[in-house]
């Protein structure tokens, strides 16, 4: 199930960028690019992991050089994506960037508020926000996961305009689905440990499933 190896997956999900540095997809970390490899990530794109019917789409900011060298979301060993969903309960066993069938298994997707590599998120416009909202909106309305989170609120305050959001369940919805925001797990968020990230993730999964039991049968 677990997508060691590199097999490409199915469902619209793209193959790993051939200009990647080869990092095998669902090791664990120890795959390390050369500093050429991350300085010549700038500006890329990466692949969504995405299906119909998630039950959460986790939407990043941006892709960072490690996941632009590697082709895989919060690849950084320094994020705290992958520690947080396995202490949320979202997953089983711990997780690593590339495992995409074993995250579309579990119903789980990612995709990026706005997505062009760079070496941090403060490098992105108020013009790109703002459209990569727009965009995200669309690819709810196509995909209809049954929860967004976004991941980062001064990220989402600017690109959706909502400038007094806080972390947690919105008020407002994103192309007609439940949206929460959480904290980003970056390592440079020194206002969260492991741990934090592991409760605010919780929450939301909390929510996800009691959302699930309340939906009626057939």
């Amino acid at each position: 199930m677990v997508g060691v190896g590199g097999r490409p997956y199915a469902l619209g999900v793209s193959t790993i960028p051939s200009n990647a540095s080869g990092a095998a997809p669902g090791a664990a970390p120890g795959s390390r690019p050369t500093k050429a490899e991350l300085a010549a990530a700038a500006g890329r794109a990466i692949p969504d992991v995405i299906r119909p019917g998630l039950r959460v789409l986790f939407c990043g900011i941006n892709p960072g050089l490690w996941s632009g060298a590697t082709g895989n979301h919060f690849a950084n060993p320094g994020n705290r994506f992958w520690p947080a969903l396995q202490l949320s309960g979202f997953t089983p066993t711990r997780l690593y960037p590339g495992d995409r069938e074993a995250m579309l298994a579990l119903g789980l997707g990612i995709t990026n508020l706005v997505n062009r590599t760079t070496a941090t998120a403060a490098e992105l416009s108020a013009d790109e926000l703002r459209a990569g909202a727009a965009e995200l909106t669309a690819k709810v309305e196509e995909y209809k996961p049954a929860w967004l989170a976004v991941l980062g609120i001064e990220a989402f305050r600017r690109g959706f305009g909502a400038r007094k959001a806080a972390t947690g369940r919105q008020l407002l919805t994103t192309g007609g689905v439940p949206t929460w925001v959480l904290p980003n797990p970056s390592g440079l968020n020194a206002h969260y440990t492991v741990a934090a990230l592991g409760e605010a993730f919780a929450e939301l999964r909390e929510a996800v499933d009691e959302t699930a039991d309340r939906r009626p049968a057939g």
